[in-house]
């Protein structure tokens, strides 16, 4: 099955936890210019590469993703996600409230014992 199938562990959302199989997908173009019929198995993944908004200092990126399911703990780290990428259109944030749904604020989290012996 490991050739025609993919196997995965959902990771996240509702259904942590969950096994969901990838089938191989059998495409056939339907341009009818081509004067035969052929057929290409792919299976409908990309890859992608995931690091910490630390690790990212001093890198230029097409594409940037900035997930924040809780609220920011330090503005630079927002900042460098979002200092990274090289054009306004490669970047894309999803912010999670506490309510599980979509939105566009976030806060910046200050512990103010951090501040008590200064």
């Amino acid at each position: 099955m490991g050739r025609y199938v993919f196997e995965g562990k959902v990771i996240s959302g509702s259904n942590i936890g969950d096994k969901v199989f990838i089938p191989r997908l059998s495409l056939s173009p339907s341009d009818v210019v081509i004067p035969f019929k052929f057929q290409r198995k792919q299976v409908p993944l990309a890859v992608s590469f995931a690091m910490t908004i630390n690790k990212s200092q001093e890198q230029s990126l097409k594409h940037v993703g900035a997930y924040l399911p809780t609220h920011v703990f330090s503005h630079i780290q927002l900042y460098i996600a979002v200092l990274r990428v090289t054009s306004r259109e490669g970047i894309k944030i999803l912010i999670i409230d506490e309510d599980g749904e979509d939105t566009t604020v976030t806060s910046n989290v200050v512990y103010e014992e951090v501040f008590r012996n200064v």
